[in-house]
């Protein structure tokens, strides 16, 4: 076992981390940035909902099914047009982010959604009845309600965005899975392998803990 680990360069090791989380964090932020107005909408213009709208409903429910139906694989290759575009590079941790969002916020808004059918009607309408506005209702009710609902989504979210960014790694995003890829698949460098895929559980064992911990917090019932 002495020599088992004699292919892993820690500072290379050290420096994929920092760009997981860095992947990880970015996107993350920009998920929720996106995912909460966009899984609010889904759930207001819903039948039953006082801002109810079919045509509308119709349209944000296609287009999120749609993103969510395409593999991440295949999102990363054909949106490399459209991140050179946005962020100058389809390389590295900045050219991981938007593919990232676009293929983790549709998943987070229905979760929003989801989390929000969980709201208690009445309590909804009595916001209303006390004269509070569409924007009220959303930020003064229904999120803090849901809030419990929204952090176990974002958890579940963040550890798909894990593995995401692993899969980031076979078109040159950098991070741990770029490493696993490169030396420990295909220079058969098995010990690796190993490590970067034991930081990568590490990771989301951490994430779902501190999630599960911070949902509980929350929790109103």
């Amino acid at each position: 076992m002495s020599g088992f680990f004699d292919n892993v360069d820690w500072a290379d090791i050290g420096r994929a981390t920092l760009d997981t989380l860095a992947m990880l964090g970015g996107s993350l932020i920009l998920t929720i940035a996106i995912g909460i107005p966009l899984g609010v909408l889904l759930f207001l213009t819903s039948s039953r909902q006082f801002s109810a709208n079919r045509i509308a409903n119709g349209v944000i429910g296609t287009i999120v099914n749609i993103l969510r139906s395409i593999p991440f694989i295949i999102l990363l290759i054909v949106m490399i047009p459209l991140t050179v575009l946005l962020v100058g590079t389809s390389l590295g941790v900045a050219g991981a982010i938007p593919p990232l969002v676009v293929g983790a916020a549709p998943f987070y808004a229905r979760l929003v959604e989801t989390a929000l059918r969980e709201v208690d009607r009445t309590t909804i309408e009595a916001s209303q009845a006390m004269g509070a506005t569409t924007f009220q209702t959303v930020t003064r009710t229904l999120l803090p309600e849901a809030m419990s609902g929204l952090i176990a989504g974002a958890t579940v979210t963040a550890v798909a965005l894990v593995s995401f960014t692993a899969m980031a790694g076979v078109v040159g995003a950098g991070g741990l899975g770029d490493l696993a890829i490169r030396y420990g698949y295909q220079r058969f460098q098995t010990d690796v392998m190993i490590v970067t895929v034991a930081l990568l559980v590490v990771m989301v064992q951490l994430i779902q803990t501190a999630g599960d911990r911070l949902a509980a917090h929350y929790n109103r019932r």
